[in-house]
């Protein structure tokens, strides 16, 4: 037992928290920085000095407290999304982690129950934990595939009260085919489960891929959360947000803290919302760093999973955890997201990238000449 479980178990915690260890990605100092899928292209000269201009001009007024209904802001996402949407639909929280449990905080609960489908995001046991909502852990077919039928049977036979599906998923960046929402909305009629869409990477997704956003309307039970820490470049501001039936958004209103989101907070979301075009700029970019990984990855005899994200993950390693190592020697993170054989990696700039590429194939031709002949 790790010394921070010692004491946690001197507390009188709750107990589905007790064994718990909170949520962690590996903060090292390293030259690339490659596992916790960032944008690792800084922000554009004009969204920064955008971003200095109109923080500056809200600190006159930082002795009051902050828009409560945070206006501008759900206008200027709801205009992003499009797809008809209105402030009404919106609602945003600092990452869309607080979204998520504020989700959980208003739909779930004691005697409650959340469902998803692992290997997926590693923080949704986590909040459910948090909210004392009971976790139920789906499955999925070997390939890490979700289908719309074995998603629709296992929610149909479990009856959760919230369903969370991950899309592009992470870690393994496919995106989820909208068959599989909707018949998971279907299947959820039942119980009346609130049907989640985790689209955090959905900037990134492939041409002709489509947003869950199209199935909002008549569906009073569905969200579509989003966020500004990927393609925005904007992890360090906290900024997530959803969309979903004016109903939902009055839900999540009766559970978040008094002016949640502060007025510098959204000072920096509505500055970054007036440079779109040039925030997404190289997002194009990574897209193309992100391909070229796959394609390399391949080349090395590697299985990289077919990527609707901002970065990969991939197969056929004999052994991970000192590829992962032999990395992180030669200055370049990635993540070992703890399944046999495989590791992530977030597509970074074209020298991140080349770096990652490079390190790797040094680390496999050296296993490879170190193997028994």
């Amino acid at each position: 037992m790790s010394d921070q479980l010692r004491r946690l178990a001197r507390l009188p915690l709750r107990d589905n928290l007790r064994g718990l260890e909170p949520y962690g990605a590996p903060q090292l100092d390293v030259p690339i920085l490659l596992n916790v899928n960032e944008n690792t292209h800084p922000l554009p000269d004009e969204v920064r000095e955008a971003i200095a201009r109109d923080v500056r001009a809200c600190s006159a007024s930082l002795n009051r407290y902050p828009d409560r209904e945070f206006t501008e802001l759900r206008e200027r996402l709801a205009s992003y999304l499009g797809h008809g949407l209105a402030p009404g639909n919106i609602w945003a929280g600092n990452g869309s982690n607080e979204v998520l449990q504020q989700i959980l905080q208003a739909f779930g609960g004691p005697g409650r129950s959340l469902m998803s489908f692992p290997p997926t995001y590693s923080m949704y046991p986590l909040l459910a934990s948090g909210t004392d909502t009971r976790y139920i852990a789906g499955s999925r077919a070997a390939d890490f595939e979700l289908t719309a039928d074995s998603a629709a049977r296992q929610v149909a036979e479990r009856a959760p009260n919230i369903v969370f599906l991950c899309s592009p998923n992470n870690p393994t960046g496919t995106a989820l085919g909208l068959d599989v929402v909707e018949a998971v909305y279907a299947a959820g009629e039942a119980s009346q489960a609130i049907v989640v869409v985790d689209e955090a990477y959905a900037e990134f997704a492939k041409a002709g891929t489509r947003s869950a956003l199209g199935l909002l309307p008549g569906r009073e039970r569905l969200i579509v959360s989003r966020t500004m820490s990927k393609a925005f470049a904007l992890a360090g501001a906290r900024l997530g947000y959803l969309a979903a039936d004016p109903s939902v958004t009055d839900a999540l209103r009766l559970v978040r803290l008094p002016y949640h989101l502060s007025a510098v907070t959204q000072a920096t979301a509505n500055a970054a919302l007036k440079h779109v075009d040039a925030l997404l700029a190289n997002v194009e970019d990574i897209k193309a760093q992100r391909d070229r990984i796959v394609a390399e990855l391949r080349r090395l005899g590697l299985r990289p999973a077919p990527s609707d994200s901002n970065f990969v993950f991939f197969g056929g390693l004999s052994h991970p955890a000192r590829i992962w190592q032999g990395l992180l020697d030669a200055g370049v993170l990635v993540r070992d997201v703890g399944i046999p054989g495989h590791l992530r990696v977030t597509a970074g700039t074209e020298a991140e990238t080349t770096a990652f590429l490079r390190g790797l194939e040094d680390l496999l031709a050296a296993e490879s000449d170190a193997a028994p002949r």
